[in-house]
């Protein structure tokens, strides 16, 4: 221990998934939680939020999360209570919530960590940006600052800076040649803010993901815009025209619209039981053996569900085979009927397709498909195949809601936004910004929106902590691509091949010793858990 019988932690980045790991700290810690003494690194001014969840962030943005499925129990004693109930006027159990909510809610519940808790909380918004062992515990420097010593460190950064690609970094340089504008999609409210001024330009949007939803509601709700009986009414301070694009140009199907309709793609306990043995014998088999493990656990399920729903089973194996090989080389097709196909899907004026069973199945295998991976040391091959295909089912299994994908339908009919350019269109620079061109059809822009989330590969990260410890040799990736190699118990694995002591890294950077991890529900599970008992195992505290 650093001094005493106190234990000092540091905790840098402290949104959902920060809060998620010292609710577990304290619960660990029982009466002892007293001893534990932490300082919490977070830039902004909200505290277990984050800036992902910021509470000041634009009220057009939803969860992708329909309120029947938010299942972050708060810890035993909390006076919070479930957020549907906490949440005044949530909305019903089908509907979709604000993110700026969920984050209101995330901050009572570090309020009631530092009021309830035991532990001994203090908040930074210091900027870490490096970590240094002592003979006496783990130092941080922040600029000319310096913080420590501490016993243990838990580096929960989620998507810091990184090396933009060669295709952004053009850009950006363009852009400062040019004056032409280029913009992150969050803040959300600083996008709100600075599209006062786009009113009847044209708007690219690089990425066709669930971000990007985010970003046409903004541009068209955000400025003042509503949709009435299924029709957007435009407010005239909106852009002219939004132009979507990505690599397949397809965008993600969304969730079932009910409660009722979604139970049709429950799997029963049989096959649940089943999955959970294959994807915890899969997690640390070879490639080949993996992939049946896998193959033979859902097949059968998605064949059930789909004859129940009056879908393809016998197409369901050919489909699995090749999503394993070339994921989304099973859709085809304009971005527009994939739109209105993932529509009626999901409000069930449409047969389900195979895609869409096994992509449901899938997204309700989350917490099971975590359990049994997570705590597995994975050979970096396999890690690199079933990453792979939890990713590409991500096109079904972390879909938007079914509003969304409608606002979006009436948009295009209202002339907002076209779907032409989606497919990976030819992008040339123009004296004033760019040009897209497909289908023989061209769009001049001077102002773009990048919508793309980076991938947690860690050789493109920047951000000068991340790097640190890179050439210190305490972070290395699993495998080329991938994310940290991190032990179960959340402590990094170095280049040798040895654990970190006391230096703790949770989240979506480890993808590859972790899978699913972008997800709100994996910031409050096991992961959390593991890395609180072993700092308890490291450090018994004393109560003080």
């Amino acid at each position: 221990m650093a001094g005493g019988n106190s234990v000092k932690i540091a905790v840098v980045g402290f949104g959902p998934r920060g809060l998620g790991a010292l609710e577990a700290l304290a619960e660990q810690a029982g009466p002892a939680a007293n001893a534990l003494h932490v300082d919490l690194f977070e830039p902004s001014f909200t505290p277990g939020a984050g800036p992902n969840f910021d509470p000041g962030e634009s009220p057009v943005c939803q969860l992708n999360i329909p309120m029947r499925d938010i299942d972050i129990r708060p810890p035993h004693g909390s006076r919070c209570g479930a957020f549907a109930s906490w949440l005044d006027d949530a909305p019903g159990p089908d509907g979709f919530p604000r993110r700026c909510d969920l984050g209101r809610y995330l901050a009572a519940r570090f309020d009631d960590l530092n009021r309830g808790s035991g532990l001994r909380l203090r908040h930074d918004t210091a900027a870490i940006d490096g970590v240094k062992r002592t003979d006496r515990g783990w130092v941080l420097s922040g600029g000319p600052q310096s913080f420590g010593p501490y016993d243990e460190v838990l580096l929960t950064l989620g998507q810091p800076a990184v090396e933009p690609d060669e295709q952004l970094a053009d850009w950006q340089a363009h852009a400062a040649d040019t004056g032409a504008v280029l913009r992150q999609a969050y803040p959300a409210r600083e996008l709100q803010r600075d599209a006062a001024r786009w009113a009847g330009q044209t708007v690219a949007i690089r990425g066709l993901a669930l971000s990007a939803f985010d970003v046409i509601r903004v541009l068209t709700l955000g400025q003042g815009g509503r949709f009435e009986t299924g029709r957007y009414i435009a407010s005239g301070r909106e852009p002219g025209l939004l132009v979507p694009f990505s690599l397949d140009g397809l965008p993600p199907y969304p969730k079932p619209e009910t409660a009722a309709l979604d139970a049709r793609f429950d799997p029963t306990q049989a096959e649940t039981e089943t999955f959970a043995r294959a994807i915890a014998a899969a997690s640390k088999a070879a490639p080949d053996a993996a992939r049946a493990l896998v193959f033979d656990a859902i097949l059968p399920a998605v064949r059930r569900v789909l004859d129940q729903v009056g879908g393809k089973s016998g197409e369901a194996a050919a489909w699995l085979a090749a999503e394993w090989d070339d994921p989304r080389s099973q859709e085809t097709g304009p971005a527009s009927a994939a739109l209105a196909a993932g529509i009626a899907m999901a409000d069930d004026s449409l047969a389900p397709s195979t895609g869409f069973v096994f992509g449901q199945v899938w997204r309700k295998w989350q917490d099971t498909l975590r359990r049994g991976y997570n705590p597995a040391t994975t050979p970096p091959e396999t890690a690199h195949l079933l990453t792979a295909f939890d990713e590409g089912l991500k096109r079904y299994s972390y879909g938007p809601p079914v509003s969304a994908c409608r606002e979006l339908m009436a948009l295009v009919e209202a002339g907002v936004v076209t779907l032409d350019f989606t497919a990976d269109p030819e992008i040339s620079l123009s004296r004033t910004g760019w040009t897209l061109a497909a289908q023989g059809r061209r769009a001049e822009t001077s102002v773009m929106v990048d919508g793309v989330l980076p991938s947690p590969d860690l050789s493109r990260i920047s951000a000068p902590l991340v790097t640190g410890l890179i050439e210190q040799g305490w972070l290395c990736a699993i495998a080329d691509g991938l994310g940290a190699q991190v032990a179960a118990d959340g402590q990094l694995v170095d280049s040798t091949g040895k654990r970190v002591p006391g230096l703790g890294f949770l989240g979506r950077l480890a993808l590859g010793s972790v899978i699913a991890a972008d997800s709100l529900h994996d910031c409050f599970g096991q992961a959390s858990v593991r890395w609180a008992r072993g700092v308890i195992a490291r450090n018994p505290p004393r109560p003080e």
